[in-house]
C-alpha cells in the first residue's frame, strides 16, 4: 500500500471534485490509457490505476471511507492502518476488513454500504471511436453504427423469472443481498458482510427460470443505431447514445454509449475552433493591381476582392463563412491567407517591362529623396 498513489491524484482532481468530474476526469484518462488504444509500456498498469480509483471514488459510500481513512480502509493486511501490521501475526488475519474495524471504532459501520451496492446499480458506461470527413463533421450527417449490448429480457422484465410468483427471498441472505461472517481477533470477534453468493447481492432467487433469456435477464443484441452527427462538431467531441452501454445490476439499468468523433484532414481548408482558414496564391501583378476572385468557402464559393497593393502574407477576413458553433449556432469567419507568387521564367520582353518599371521606380524614390532634401534645408535655416 506504501506506493499506491492518491486516487485523487491519479484521476487529476482536488479532494473537493464533484460526481460530474471524477467521471469526465474516467472517461478522459479511461480512453487515453485503454490497452486497445495505448500499445505503449506501463498503459495498462496506468489503466488499472484508473479503474480502481474510479471504482472507489464514484461510490459515495467509498469515498467518505477513502476520504476519512485513505487507502487503509480498503487494505485487507492493515500494513499502514497504524495497528503496527496485521500480517506480523502468522497471516491469520487476512479475512479482516479494516472497514469494519475502523466503523467499530468511530461508529461507522458497514451494514448500509453492503445493502447500497446490493440493490439496482446502473452498468457502466461504454466508449468507441469513429472517424468521419472534415466536410461532413461542418455540415452535419447520420452514421448507422453497429452496436452490440445487453438488453433486458423484453418477456421477464429483466427480472430472469417466468413470472413474479417464481420469484422469491433468497433463503442464504433472507432477502437482505448479503451476509454477515463472524472472525475472532486479537481484538475479539469482528463482523464482515459481504455479497451473498447465492443470489449474487439481489436478494431474489427464481424457481422457475424466464424461456426467453435462461434466467438471465438480458438478451445479447447486435443492432445498427443511427447517430446524428450535428453540424460544427469538433474533433474529440463524444455524442453520447443512452441504454447502450454495459449492462446494469441486480436490475439496473444500462449504462450509456459515448461514441468519440475524430475528424478527418481536409487538403484545403484548415479548422481553429469555429474558424477556416485557406491560402490563396496570387500573381504579382494581382497583387500590385488588385481585382476579385472566387474564393471557396465550407459553405460555397465567394468572391473576395483583392485590395490594390496586397502584400505576400496578408490575411483578408471573409466574416460568416466559418464553422457552425454547437452552442450558439453562430458561424465562424474564414481567413484567407495571401501568397504573392513570384515569376521564375520571364520571357525577354518581360524582362524588360520590369526593368522599365525598376527605371520608373528608381526616378519617383529620387524625387522624393530630393523633396526631402530640401524640406530638411528649410528646417536647418
Amino acid at each position: 500500500m506504501a506506493n499506491k498513489r492518491d486516487y485523487y491524484e491519479v484521476l487529476g482532481l482536488s479532494k473537493g471534485c464533484s460526481e460530474d468530474d471524477i467521471k469526465s476526469a474516467y472517461r478522459k484518462l479511461a480512453k487515453k490509457y485503454h490497452p486497445d488504444l495505448n500499445k505503449e509500456p506501463g498503459a495498462e498498469e496506468k489503466f488499472k490505476e484508473v479503474q480502481e480509483a474510479y471504482e472507489v471514488l464514484s461510490d459515495s459510500s467509498k469515498r467518505a471511507k477513502y476520504d476519512q481513512f485513505g487507502h487503509a480502509a480498503f487494505d485487507q493486511n492493515g500494513g499502514d492502518a497504524g495497528f503496527g501490521g496485521f500480517s506480523g501475526f502468522g497471516g491469520g488475519f487476512q479475512d479482516v476488513d479494516l472497514g469494519d474495524i475502523f466503523g467499530s471504532f468511530f461508529g461507522g459501520g458497514r451494514s448500509s454500504s453492503s445493502r447500497q451496492q446490493t440493490g439496482p446499480q446502473k452498468g457502466k458506461d461504454s466508449f468507441i471511436s469513429i472517424k468521419i470527413s472534415f466536410m461532413d463533421a461542418i455540415k452535419g450527417t447520420k452514421i448507422e453504427l453497429p452496436v452490440t449490448y445487453d438488453e433486458p429480457c423484453t418477456k421477464c422484465g429483466g427480472s430472469g423469472a417466468r413470472s413474479s410468483s417464481d420469484i422469491e427471498n433468497c433463503r442464504t441472505c433472507g432477502g437482505r443481498g448479503y451476509v454477515t461472517q463472524r472472525t475472532q481477533t486479537f481484538l475479539g470477534v469482528m463482523e464482515k458482510q459481504g455479497i451473498c453468493p447465492d443470489c449474487q447481492g439481489s436478494g431474489k432467487t427464481i424457481k422457475v427460470k424466464c424461456d426467453a433469456c435462461q434466467g438471465k435477464g438480458y438478451n445479447r443484441k447486435k443492432i445498427n443505431v443511427e447517430v446524428t452527427i450535428p453540424a460544427g462538431i469538433q474533433n474529440g467531441q463524444q455524442i453520447r447514445v443512452a441504454g447502450k452501454g454495459s449492462r446494469g445490476y441486480n436490475g439496473g439499468p444500462n449504462g450509456d454509449l459515448y461514441i468519440e468523433v475524430n475528424i478527418q484532414q481536409d487538403n484545403i481548408f484548415k479548422r481553429d475552433g469555429d474558424n477556416i482558414h485557406i491560402d490563396l496564391s496570387i500573381s504579382l501583378v494581382d497583387a500590385c493591381l488588385g481585382g476579385t476572385v472566387d474564393i471557396p468557402t465550407v459553405n460555397g464559393d465567394v468572391e473576395l476582392v483583392i485590395p490594390e497593393g496586397t502584400q505576400h502574407g496578408q490575411v483578408l477576413k471573409i466574416k460568416g463563412k466559418g464553422a457552425k458553433n454547437l452552442r450558439s449556432g453562430q458561424y465562424g469567419d474564414e481567413f484567407v491567407h495571401i501568397i504573392v507568387k513570384t515569376p521564375t521564367k520571364l520571357t525577354n520582353e518581360q524582362k524588360e517591362l520590369l526593368k522599365k518599371f525598376n527605371e520608373i521606380e528608381d526616378k519617383k524614390t529620387s524625387k522624393q529623396e530630393t523633396f526631402f532634401d530640401k524640406l530638411k534645408k528649410g528646417f536647418k535655416k
